[in-house]
């Protein structure tokens, strides 16, 4: 026989799993149009850049892994300028961003393939009339220093850091949303003394101009590329 205990017990399981489906995220929203590949809308050269041998670009990616299954499409390209200066470009995107499926920081990426961050600070990089917060870091190993500049977006979000990353992820699951997301990295490994974070920069805002206008959302979120479309139109 049921009891008056069993009864209460089994109704609270049964809010509370109610709940719990009420909370689970449905709506899966992209930035990135239907269809679109990373390849085709960001171009090989633009300005006084031409892409070069992308070989010995760090990745997060590797055969078998969990990035493997996080990552939808990934873009990776050396870019060189006649006068000799040269960057390497990253751009990750996956179009699930959960608690078992999120983006990899370089902070995370770059020590498993046996760097030491030396060196991880906020930064502000230029789109236009905007800013993009990211994270400016030097990864080093014997005979190789890389200065890495980067942004991360999940939905309409840019966190700078792991806890703002849990905490907008958590916010959208809130709302009922599995969002996509973006790793956009830039790095080369000019000297210190070179102002190769300004190198970085300077190539970040010559990028946003160069790529195709339904691909900046994807990047840097609808807010800021209205902001960036505007500026450029004024």
């Amino acid at each position: 026989m049921i009891n008056r205990r069993d009864l209460i017990i089994g109704g609270a399981c049964l809010t509370a799993a109610a709940g719990a489906e009420a909370m689970r995220p449905k709506k899966r929203v992209s930035l990135l149009p239907e269809g679109a590949k990373l390849a085709d809308m960001v171009p090989k050269s633009f300005g006084k850049w031409a892409e070069g041998d992308s070989s010995g670009i760090v990745t997060p990616q590797t055969e078998n892994s969990l990035a493997a299954k996080l990552y939808n499409q990934e873009l990776g390209r050396i870019y060189e300028r006649p006068d000799g200066a040269a960057v390497m470009l990253l751009i990750a995107y996956g179009n699930t961003q959960s608690d078992t499926l999120q983006l990899h920081r370089p902070e995370v990426c770059y020590p498993a393939f046996g760097f030491a961050v030396t060196e991880n600070q906020a930064a502000a990089f230029p789109a236009g009339p905007t800013r993009l917060p990211g994270r400016n870091l030097v990864a080093a190993q014997p005979g190789r220093e890389e200065r890495i500049s980067y942004w991360t977006r999940i939905g309409e979000f840019l966190p700078v850091d792991n806890r703002q990353q849990r905490e907008m992820r958590f916010r959208t699951a809130l709302a009922g949303i599995i969002p996509d997301g973006v790793l956009v990295r830039i790095s080369n490994t000019l000297p210190g003394d070179a102002d190769p974070f300004g190198l970085n920069a300077a190539f970040i805002a010559e990028l946003l101009t160069a790529v195709a206008p339904a691909l900046r959302p994807a990047l840097i979120t609808t807010d800021k590329a209205r902001a960036f479309a505007a500026g450029r139109a004024g």
